[in-house]
């Protein structure tokens, strides 16, 4: 999920403890072995919207209990990677985002392939370009079974809209804007009004979302660095640069700290990117009173994809054919349609992104936006952006020199050029 989402309920709370969702019941033996009592890790980054989905299963499997572990979305990625070079410590299952699985797919030997438990006979069950994302060996090696997808939307506080006079309405503030160029136009105007509120939250959202919007990014298809001389990237930068210099743009929030949270809760900022999975962390930090404020309108730039995940089988597992059967249910359907419902990420699957459940679904905090029609039928026209092998070393030093315009430490030149330097030195060119 996502990458990154929210879907996350409280989606980035880091430290969470271990929480063991053991249910006790007749049903079906197809646990461990001979009947043998078995324990499940599931390792995520954030709020999954699993916890029901695994009293459903163990309803069912009643010789197998599954434990949860929740930490920070970086944290989790680097404590992975640890754990596999050290060779103890993974979970059953693993969750890793869409950026990091390049990163992951060079180490595959120390994954189960999930082809040799039947994950072929599956392919069918998501969008190809999902499908693709988990494979290695030229289809040969499944690397893990797709949780969501991340389609994009602008969500705005329709309260901070009226009283900067623009207008509220989804459709016509859809109509204000087609690219990110109309966006920061508009979000002149909203500043010019004399709002205490900023346009948006902080660079790493708008950044972030222009990012995901492009072919690729950082690395091209051939994994070759191009950030030094992408147009594309240097022309987000530039752009999420000059509007950070505007002193009522920016609300200089960093995306998902707690102060992000309390800026939610205050009405510090009106709008921001959010990927289906975002919605429950808008919810979550806004709280109650603020219920019927927060609008979804379209995206400037056109549709993108921000986020998703895998399920993992690390070979440190001692049961994983069961770990298998968990994150084939987990990643069902039938399941995809509930999380959908629940944390708000976004099936990445063709049946599931039809379902009456899911097309029908209206998000009454939202205004009672219509959150289903507009996640489900972007959903199906996505396509991914590359993210390379060594993307997470690089994407850092780019949004941190953002960070130093934004702050007023720093020329949008002079970040850059100190970004392009740190980026080369961190590949070691």
């Amino acid at each position: 999920m996502s990458s990154v989402f929210a879907r996350k309920g409280a989606r980035l709370a880091a430290g969470l403890v271990v929480a063991a969702l053991a249910v006790t019941g007749c049903g079906s033996t197809d646990d461990g072995a001979d009947g043998e009592k078995i324990t499940l890790t599931v390792a995520t980054f954030s709020d999954f919207g699993y916890e029901p989905l695994i009293k459903e299963f163990q309803a069912t499997h009643p010789n197998i209990t599954v434990k949860t572990r929740v930490t920070e979305f970086d944290q989790h990625h680097k404590q992975l990677a640890t754990r596999l070079g050290a060779g103890a410590g993974t979970a059953d299952l693993e969750a890793v985002e869409e950026g990091y699985m390049p990163q992951f797919r060079q180490s595959k030997d120390k994954f189960y392939n999930l082809a040799d438990y039947g994950a072929k006979d599956l392919a069918s069950q998501w969008l190809p370009w999902k499908w693709q994302q988990s494979l290695a060996d030229n289809g040969n090696f499944v690397m893990g079974l797709g949780t969501d997808m991340g389609g994009l939307a602008l969500c705005y506080r329709s309260d901070l809209f009226k009283a900067a006079g623009l207008p509220t309405s989804r459709d016509e503030v859809s109509a204000l804007w087609t690219s990110w160029d109309d966006y920061f136009g508009v979000g002149t105007r909203f500043a010019a009004s004399g709002t205490k509120a900023k346009w948006f939250d902080g660079v790493g959202n708008i950044y972030t979302a222009m990012l995901n919007q492009i072919p690729f990014g950082y690395f091209d298809t051939t994994d070759a660095y191009v950030g030094d001389t992408n147009a594309n990237v240097k022309s987000a930068f530039d752009k999420v640069a000059a509007a950070a210099a505007n002193p009522g743009m920016s609300a200089k929030l960093d995306p998902f700290s707690q102060q992000w949270n309390v800026g939610f809760k205050q009405g510090t900022f009106a709008t921001l990117p959010c990927p289906s999975w975002m919605l429950g962390l808008i919810k979550d930090g806004s709280g109650p009173e603020n219920a019927g404020k927060w609008d979804i309108a379209k995206i400037p730039g056109g549709g993108g994809n921000w986020g998703g995940s895998f399920l993992t089988v690390p070979k440190q597992g001692k049961h994983p054919k069961e770990a298998y059967e968990l994150a084939k249910f987990l990643t069902s359907p039938e399941s995809e349609a509930k999380i959908f419902q629940n944390v708000g990420s976004l099936p990445s699957q063709p049946e599931t992104l039809k379902n009456p459940a899911v097309l029908g679904f209206k998000n009454e905090y939202f205004t009672n936006a219509p959150v289903g029609e507009i996640y489900a039928k972007s959903g199906e026209s996505l396509q991914p952006n590359y993210r390379g092998t060594r993307d997470a070393d690089v994407r850092p030093v780019f949004g941190r020199a953002l960070a130093r315009v934004e702050q007023g430490k720093q020329s949008a030149a002079d970040a850059w050029a100190q970004a392009v330097s740190e980026a080369a030195k961190a590949l070691g060119k």
